[in-house]
């Protein structure tokens, strides 16, 4: 498998009052297509991010569809994802048409799995996140072990942040951008280092943060970090330059990834790689500073084993600063899905 994919914001609705209902089904059908889903496919969609919206309204009052357009093996995919505070439930009997904890007719989670070609999902006293990736007819195993979430800055229409991915067999390299300060000279900045990215994906790190330099030479600059994985050592090679966070989890706890001072662009020295030999099996997490950094996945026990979209989000959830840009990307390090 062979792939690059530049990421954008998720588009994000919130669920209050039924008319977002339809207003999540609109969005969600237009990412299907812009994923180039024919009027089957876009029905699916559309149906699951009608089901998933009214299952917020009815059981949490208030709460969040999420939807993003995202790679899979050799197409593109659609991913929606509820987002609560409410009352959390039983996964597995909610799975179950005819369970239902609002009184309704308990068919709402059933239909999402039914249409969806992946669903998971956490849920516990704090709330809920439910995903759903759909694929196009014929691509029903096409599912990477990627989630992203990011959202800009409110008030701003542009993300100063910026990800991407690449693949190449059983190699992966991910980048994560944040321009200095937000709106749209720093969206510009991002856009330089996902564009020098993108052409040099694999490229050794240290040379590839430096080509990143001189991309956005000229530009306000930002913090980058890549991060690159090779399945066959089961290695990872992590460097950055700035405030982009990371770590590696697992069930058992996380380690954390470092990144050296400076603006990319700007001023920045040379940069160090850091090589983690035993990264395979792993759950990968890199992040802007829109996220605030005082958290720890051992307070959601198991989620390090859900898929990464259901992370991503529900740390947006509980950790969004609510004041800048906020980038946040999730892989399954050398796993299946």
């Amino acid at each position: 498998m062979d792939l690059t994919f530049v990421g954008t914001h998720s588009r994000i609705v919130t669920i209050e009052e039924p008319t977002q209902v339809g207003q999540a089904r609109r969005i969600a059908q237009q990412a299907a297509a812009d994923a180039g889903f024919d009027a089957t496919d876009s029905g699916r969609v559309g149906l699951v991010a009608t089901e998933l919206a009214t299952n917020v309204l009815k059981h949490a009052k208030v709460g969040e569809i999420h939807v993003a357009v995202v790679p899979g093996n050799g197409t593109m995919g659609v991913e929606v994802v509820a987002v609560d505070r409410g009352p959390g439930f039983n996964l597995a009997e909610c799975l179950a048409d005819g369970f239902s904890t609002g009184g309704t007719r308990g068919e709402g989670l059933g239909a999402v799995s039914r249409q969806s070609d992946v669903m998971d999902m956490y849920a516990d006293a704090r709330g809920a996140v439910v995903m759903a990736r759909l694929y196009p007819k014929g691509f029903g195993t096409a599912d990477i072990r990627l989630g992203a979430t990011q959202q800009r800055m409110d008030g701003e229409s542009v993300c100063g942040d910026g990800w991407a991915v690449a693949v190449q067999g059983d190699k992966a390299s991910v980048l994560v951008v944040d321009g200095l300060g937000h709106g749209l000279s720093a969206h510009d900045a991002a856009l330089a280092g996902t564009a020098a990215f993108v052409a040099q994906a694999f490229d050794d790190p240290v040379s590839l943060l430096a080509t990143l330099h001189a991309a956005m030479n000229g530009t306000r600059g930002g913090a980058v970090a890549v991060a690159q994985f090779d399945g066959a050592s089961g290695s990872l090679r992590y460097t950055g330059i700035g405030n982009i966070a990371g770590s590696l989890a697992t069930l058992e706890g996380s380690r954390g990834l470092a990144s050296h001072p400076g603006i990319v662009g700007v001023q920045a020295r040379r940069a160090q790689p850091f090589d983690f030999p035993d990264a395979k099996g792993k759950l990968m997490l890199m992040y802007s500073d829109g996220l605030i950094s005082r958290w720890n996945l051992r307070d959601y026990p198991g989620v390090a084993s859900r898929h990464p979209a259901v992370v991503t989000a529900l740390l947006h959830r509980d950790f969004n600063r609510g004041r800048d840009d906020v980038t946040i990307v999730a892989m399954h390090l050398g796993t299946d899905p």
